[in-house]
Order: structure tokens, then sequence, then C-alpha cells
């Protein structure tokens, strides 16, 4: 059975009250759930794991890079990375080149089916997400896109590699 909504939640809430923080982890893991759920459902063929997916999305915006960095940006143990890569590159998604910078050291590409699963993962999502928010009354729609840069920064602000985080 779907969640409810909640009804102590106010959608709109002051500017300077500081939004709760349990409240947005519970936003943000339920937007997660539904979105993997109703993907998998509405497109049966959708069936990589989300960590590949992940990798997919990394790659298609840092390609080519080495496992250490893409470990690093996923905060995952490079171990477990270069597992996933060794599925992906049986899947034929990506490819281990040598670095052209370290002969010593290799990197990973996406391929042309991995580019082409990215896109239509990603195309996927989109129409999904497109069609949740036209769900959405206008102001509804408009909060959530004024609140997109402010979420950006908070990410940033938990400590997403290379993005700034406190202490690094």
């Amino acid at each position: 059975m779907p969640a409810q909504p909640r009804s102590d939640v106010s959608v709109s809430r002051p500017a300077d009250e500081v939004p709760d923080a349990r409240l947005l982890t519970e936003a943000v893991t339920r937007l997660r759930r539904a979105l993997r759920a109703s993907i998998r459902t509405d497109y049966p063929w959708e069936t990589l794991p989300m960590a590949q997916v992940e990798l997919l999305q990394v790659l298609g915006e840092h390609s080519p890079a080495r496992v250490s960095d893409l470990a690093a940006r996923q905060r995952l143990a490079p171990s477990t990375v270069s597992g996933l890569i060794g599925q992906m590159i049986t899947a034929g998604l990506v490819a281990r080149d040598v670095d052209p910078a370290d002969r010593r050291a290799s990197v990973v590409t996406l391929t042309a089916a991995g580019r082409e699963q990215l896109t239509a993962w990603t195309t996927a999502h989109e129409r999904r997400m497109d069609a949740a928010l036209a769900g959405l009354d206008d102001t509804a729609r408009a909060a959530i896109a004024n609140a997109l840069p402010a979420l950006f920064r908070l990410a940033e602000n938990l400590g997403e590699p290379g993005e700034g985080a406190p202490g690094r």
C-alpha cells in the first residue's frame, strides 16, 4: 500500500524557518523509493542495479575516469566499484582502457551501448518525473523549482566529493 502524504507537513513555511531534518530525510527517501519503484513498474526493461546506473551517470559526465576517482565520487570502496565495473564490462556498458596520462593505470569509459542505456534511463526518468510534476498545482511546482538551488547546495554541504564539503 503506498504511503499516505503526511497531513502535518506544511507545503509553505516561513523563509527564515529551518527545515526539519527528519522530514527532509523522509521526503528524499520517499522520492527515491517512489521513482525507483515507478520506473521498474512502468519500464520493466530497466533491470540495472542503482549502483550501476549511478556509475553510468558519473561516467556520462566524467569519462574517461579511473576506478579510484569513481569510487571517491560515489563514496564507495574501490573494490566495490571495480566489481561493478567488471559486471558492466561483461554487459558491454563500459570499457576499460589504458590511461594515456599514466600507462600503468587504467580508465573506464562508456561504450556506445552504455551511453544508449544511460540516455534511455534518463529519458524514462524524466518522462516519469514530468508526469508526476504535471499532477501538482502551479504553487507546488513553483515551490519545487525554487527549492532546487538550495537542495543542490545542501548536497554540497553534506560532502559530495569535490564540492567544497565542510572539513575538506
